[in-house]
């Protein structure tokens, strides 16, 4: 697909403004994902594109929390290991899916991210609640670590949101240390999902060339826009915009 002029402006907007919203309050993929659709990209390879075009993002986020992830590393290999195996699924379940069972789908996924979103505060308050102890993984927690994984894989909005829930669940720590390791394992998830989805399925890479650059830019302003803008007021426009698409998606 040749891009205009005013597609590649579309794209490279929609991608400074989906890493400006992932670095300051999650959730840039429900402005990336749907602008994929809106310059005429199906649903499924739209996916595809954008979680690759994402992924280097993730980077920037896992880096930053290299001292919080000192001593952790008990955690980290065996949640690692969950994180790929259950970004590979995700990946196999979109390589069995049809253009139309993913589009019929899909608006609820969009849906789902959403809620996901609007109840992020209420997750991050229950998680500072948290402290002291710092747990291994057991089997229920890589169980639920390669689900979130699986849904990474398959569909990457809000995923951050999604790995901090099961690890706030699973451990009794700081938030912060909580953040470090979702970090990393949303690079790994998004890491293996893009490897997958470049070598077995048709990507949109011109797409790629302009969405995933801007939303690098765009994270590095993200993290100073966080430090003057109401986080709330960034969560209720990137959810009214998320609902929005969902609806454009139902009906078009």
């Amino acid at each position: 697909m040749d891009l205009s002029v005013e597609t590649i402006v579309l794209l490279a907007a929609a991608g400074f403004l989906a890493g400006a919203l992932n670095a300051a309050a999650g959730g840039g993929s429900l402005i990336s994902f749907p602008a994929l659709i809106a310059v005429g990209y199906p649903p499924l390879t739209a996916n595809v594109t954008n979680n690759i075009a994402v992924a280097p993002g993730y980077v920037t986020g896992a880096t930053g929390y290299r001292r919080e992830l000192r001593g952790q590393g008990h955690r980290i290999l065996p949640l690692t290991v969950a994180s790929a195996i259950g970004s590979l699924v995700g990946v196999g379940l979109i390589l069995i899916s049809s253009q139309s069972a993913f589009e019929s789908i899909v608006p609820f996924l969009v849906l789902a991210a959403c809620v996901l979103l609007a109840f992020q505060p209420a997750i991050t308050r229950r998680l500072e609640e948290h402290s002291g102890d710092r747990d291994r993984p057991g089997s229920g927690v890589l169980a639920g670590q390669a689900l979130a994984a699986v849904y990474g894989g398959y569909f990457s909005a809000a995923l951050g949101v999604v790995v901090l829930a099961v690890l706030g669940l699973a451990f009794d720590d700081t938030l912060q240390r909580l953040n470090a390791l979702k970090a990393l394992l949303q690079l790994i998830i998004g890491a293996v999902s893009a490897v997958g989805f470049a070598l077995v399925t048709p990507v949109a890479w011109t797409a790629v060339a302009v969405v995933a650059p801007a939303s690098v830019v765009g994270g590095e302003v993200g993290a100073r826009l966080a430090r003057r803008v109401s986080d709330r007021a960034l969560r209720v426009g990137i959810v009214t915009y998320g609902v929005a698409c969902a609806v454009w998606l139902f009906v078009r």
